[in-house]
């Protein structure tokens, strides 16, 4: 159309239509469709959207050249038009600065995020390394400095392990032969002492609780609880010492017929024996640990349960796999990846759109002889939801029907 017209008429299409004279040669050079592949990854990535939108840029400046006639406030749109400009070189100018700052932001972030790997696989190798340690420094702290007394409970239980894995040794040949007598059939020694393992653990078990509640009744000074537990302790007194403590007094009697001659203890010093060692056996457990642990032990029997406190008054928290610091460092770098998340998509977002933005710009301005949208955009925020820019863009038309 232009090669076909001469003189003055020329002219006038030549700038009225310039951007055809270049649009094409900037947007082959832009698209670099015979470079090498790097050149052409580079001129479509810095290139093709900022030749884009001059293009648009120019197109859209003679339409709204050719409209100042019949606006109203020519100056202040003409100034609009220069500041479109400005706006569009900024944004092309915060484009290709935008993609250098997100590969530094990007390998920043891949630094940090591997930073935050590799001390975290060490943290994870160190609480499992030294888990077993700590476990044992917890569960010490807590049995030193708890109200429960843990150290006399787990004592009373294993002196009455080791009271009843003795009396079990002891009385398995005259119980295996008391069944066997009264069933009439030989029993295995495997088969009693199991049973008898049990039976006679919570006999012995069963006399520090009677001694526990007689010690309690005692203190309380009633008179008729005293006198009933005394007649289940004279009870439990009676069974130990003949059927268990006579028992190990009789094993001990070889041992002392070695050392003199025609030995024969008879059953009231067999006897007698067996009460003091009874009586020597209870008082001295009874004083070093029992006395704690039992009224425990009753509690937690009883379903009175036990309830941890330090010497604070706080109740304790169990013994976790993950200590406090560690979970606060994972709290810490999991903000951090979510800042850092924002930062990126920002970063990648916020140069491009800019761009669209102040291409958009000129349309608007065109239409409405208004901006849409403010520039330069510093975060995700600055760019609003579509109602609002429809809202804008309305309000803005109403304003510009009423002048």
């Amino acid at each position: 159309m232009i090669t076909g017209s001469s003189g003055v008429i020329k002219i006038v299409l030549s700038i009225l239509f310039f951007p055809i004279f270049f649009q094409t040669a900037f947007i082959e050079f832009a698209w670099g469709g015979y470079d090498s592949i790097a050149l052409i990854v580079l001129k479509r990535l810095f290139l093709l959207l900022p030749v884009l939108s001059v293009i648009l840029g120019c197109w859209v400046t003679i339409a709204c050249l050719l409209t100042v006639v019949i606006r109203q406030k020519r100056q202040q749109f003409l100034i609009a038009l220069f500041i479109t400009w400005w706006d569009l070189g900024k944004s092309v100018v915060s484009f290709w600065g935008g993609i250098f700052k997100f590969l530094f932001n990007f390998l920043v972030a891949l630094v940090g995020l591997t930073k935050i790997i590799i001390l975290a696989l060490w943290v994870m190798v160190q609480e499992v390394l030294f888990l077993p340690f700590r476990l044992i420094h917890s569960v010490g702290k807590n049995v030193v400095s708890s109200s429960v007394p843990w150290i006399a409970v787990f004592l009373t239980f294993f002196w009455c392990l080791i009271e009843t894995v003795i009396f079990t040794y002891v009385t398995t040949p005259l119980v295996v032969d008391t069944f066997s007598n009264i069933t009439g059939e030989q029993l295995s020694v495997s088969f009693v002492r199991i049973p008898l393992f049990i039976f006679l653990f919570f006999i012995v078990l069963g006399s520090y609780a009677v001694l526990s509640t007689m010690v309690d009744a005692v203190k309380s000074k009633n008179i008729s609880a005293i006198l009933g537990i005394g007649v289940v302790e004279i009870v439990a007194l009676f069974v130990e010492v003949v059927f268990l403590y006579r028992e190990f007094v009789d094993s001990l009697v070889p041992w002392f017929a070695q050392y003199s001659e025609n030995f024969e203890l008879g059953i009231f010093w067999t006897l007698a024996i067996s009460m003091f060692v009874w009586f020597g056996v209870r008082s001295l457990s009874w004083f070093l640990f029992a006395s704690h642990g039992t009224p425990t032990i009753m509690s937690i029997i009883q379903g009175k349960g036990v309830k941890l406190f330090n010497q604070n008054g706080v109740r304790k928290s169990r013994v976790g796999i993950l200590t406090t610091e560690l979970m606060n460092q994972i709290k810490a770098d999991s903000e951090w990846i979510k800042i850092k998340s924002e930062e990126l998509l920002a970063a990648i977002m916020l140069p491009p759109l800019q761009v669209i933005a102040a291409s958009i710009n000129f349309l608007t301005l065109l239409i409405t002889s208004k901006h849409l949208f403010e520039l330069p955009f510093n975060s995700i925020d600055d760019i609003r939801k579509s109602s609002i820019l429809i809202e804008s863009i309305a309000s803005k038309s109403k304003n510009l029907s009423s002048v």
